[in-house]
């Protein structure tokens, strides 16, 4: 059997009127400290966005999914976060924040592989 490590997660949830607290799940953040492992899966269903707030801004909820994904990548595409450590910005990324994409709370589990962890929960999770 192969050595399983210790991952955590999160979900990514839309809430296009923040004041309704209707959401959805959008993807899912994972982090795995035993490979220095961050990575976001994303995957927007517009037609739950168009039900939840019909006047959504689709393009700005993907722009915004699209730069958690950014954040995870590290490099230029994360912004302020680029010299942070995975650690680092996949809890920036877990900070509860008022914004139309929104963090979900924090869960484990242990896994072989951490990428296709983040593949096989957009999978169950998301999609």
């Amino acid at each position: 059997m192969s050595k399983r490590d210790v991952f955590e997660y999160a979900l990514l949830r839309v809430v296009p009127r923040v004041e309704r607290g209707e959401c959805f799940n959008a993807g899912v953040l994972v982090y795995c400290r035993a490979h220095s492992f961050v990575a976001a899966r994303t995957h927007l269903d517009e037609a739950k966005l168009k039900a939840l707030d019909p006047a959504a801004d689709v393009p700005g909820v993907r722009a915004a999914l699209r730069a958690v994904e950014g954040v995870c990548g590290g490099g230029e595409g994360a912004g302020q976060a680029a010299g942070d450590d995975a650690g680092r910005r996949f809890r920036w990324l877990i900070a509860p924040r008022s914004t139309v994409v929104q963090p979900g709370p924090v869960h484990t589990g242990l896994t072989t592989d951490p990428r296709a962890e983040a593949e096989r929960l957009l999978d169950l999770l998301v999609r």
